[in-house]
C-alpha cells in the first residue's frame, strides 16, 4: 500500500530522504545523522530504519554501477568481509555494555582523531590495506550495536588518502554489501512491510535526483577542501555521540 503523497507525514519522509541522499551521494557518508533520527519523528522506528536501509541499498548500487572504476575493490572487499563477523559482537555489545559509556568513548575517539587531523593538516597516512580488517571489524561492531558503521570507514578512507571520487565510490561498495545484509535481516524479522515499500517507492524519483546532484557536488570539491568537510562531518558525529551519551 502506497502512503498518500499529499499527507504531511509523507512530505516529511520525502524531504528527509532527499537531504540524506544528497549528503550521502556528495560525501559517501553522513546520512545516518539525518535519515533515521528525523524519520523517527513521524514514523515508528521499525518503519523508519528499513526505509532508510532500502534507500541506502539503492544509492550504493547506483554509485557502484556508475563509478565502479573508482572503487578500491581490494579495500572494499576487506572492509565488507571483516565487518560481517563484527555484527554479532555488536549485537552482544548492545545488550550488555552501557550505551552511554560506548557512545562517550566513541565520541572522544572520533573527535580526537578529527581535531588532531585538522591541527596536523592530515599528515597521517596508511599506504596499504593491511589494517583494513581492523576498521572493517570495528564498523561491523558499531553497525550491529547502534547502526553507526560509518565513522571507522571514513577514518580509514582519510588515512588512505583517497580522492573525493574514490572516497565516495569505495564507501558505497562497502555500504552496498552491508545494507543488503541489513535488509535481509529486516525481511527475516518481518519488518519489510507494505508501508516500508510504499515510502521507498514514493521516494525513488527524489533519490535519483539527489544522487545526481550529490555527484555534481563531489566532482566540484578539491582534495583539501573535501578533507576539511569530512573532518567537519566527523566532528559533528563525535559531538552528537557525546551529547547522546550525556542524555543516556
Amino acid at each position: 500500500m502506497i502512503p498518500p503523497i499529499a499527507s504531511l507525514t509523507t512530505l516529511h519522509v520525502l524531504a528527509v530522504l532527499f537531504v540524506a541522499t544528497l549528503i550521502r551521494s556528495a560525501f559517501g557518508f553522513g546520512e545516518a545523522l539525518v535519515a533515521v533520527p528525523l524519520l523517527a519523528l513521524v514514523l515508528p522506528v521499525e518503519v523508519a530504519a528499513p526505509v532508510a536501509v532500502l534507500v541506502s541499498v539503492t544509492v550504493a548500487g547506483i554509485v557502484v554501477i556508475e563509478d565502479w572504476r573508482n572503487v578500491h575493490l581490494h579495500s572494499a572487499g576487506w572492509l565488507a568481509g571483516s565487518a560481517l563477523p563484527g555484527i554479532p559482537l555488536g549485537l552482544v555489545l548492545l545488550k550488555t555494555a552501557p550505551e552511554f559509556l560506548v557512545k562517550a568513548i566513541l565520541g572522544v575517539v572520533i573527535l580526537g582523531f578529527s581535531l588532531y587531523s585538522i591541527a596536523s593538516r592530515g599528515q597521517g597516512e596508511l599506504k596499504h590495506d593491511r589494517l583494513a580488517w581492523l576498521f572493517g571489524f570495528s564498523s561491523g561492531v558499531l553497525g550491529g550495536a547502534y547502526g553507526m558503521n560509518g565513522p571507522p570507514l571514513v577514518i580509514y578512507g582519510v588515512l588512505r588518502r583517497w580522492t573525493p571520487t574514490q572516497f565516495r565510490a569505495t564507501l558505497q561498495g562497502y555500504f552496498l554489501v552491508a545494507s543488503l545484509v541489513g535488509m535481509g535481516g529486516y525481511w527475516i524479522a518481518g519488518l519489510w512491510t507494505r508501508a516500508v515499500s510504499g515510502y521507498y517507492l514514493l521516494s525513488l524519483p527524489l533519490v535519483f535526483i539527489a544522487v545526481f546532484a550529490g555527484k555534481l557536488v563531489n566532482r566540484r570539491l578539491s582534495g583539501p577542501r573535501f578533507l576539511r568537510l569530512v573532518y567537519m562531518g566527523l566532528v559533528l558525529i563525535g559531538a552528537t555521540l557525546l551529547i547522546q551519551a550525556r542524555k543516556s
